[in-house]
């Protein structure tokens, strides 16, 4: 069995929302196998911050839509889009 990591951008709410803690948020939320390897942060516009956790999940989860179902239900999370997949 084989892995898949993908690079999903997760746009906030609002320009105010502590960024630390959402990640903390979304680490929590991840389904069972799906685990967070690093995240990166894409200055967007009027001081919106774009988070872009690099997850990894088995090859035989379905691929990220769990993990993109998880990320729309945590708090302060606008939208969620998967920017890069490729397999490990």
């Amino acid at each position: 069995m084989g892995k898949v990591a993908a690079k999903i951008k997760v746009m906030p709410n609002s320009p105010d929302i502590d960024l630390d803690a959402l990640q903390e948020r979304l680490e929590e939320s991840l389904p069972e196998g799906a685990r967070i390897n690093g995240f990166e942060r894409d200055n967007v516009a009027f001081g919106l911050v774009a988070l872009l956790p690099t997850v990894i999940v088995p090859d035989d989860a379905g691929g990220t839509e769990a993990v993109e179902e998880a990320f729309m239900g945590v708090d302060g999370v606008e939208s969620v889009s998967v920017e890069n997949v490729g397999r490990i």
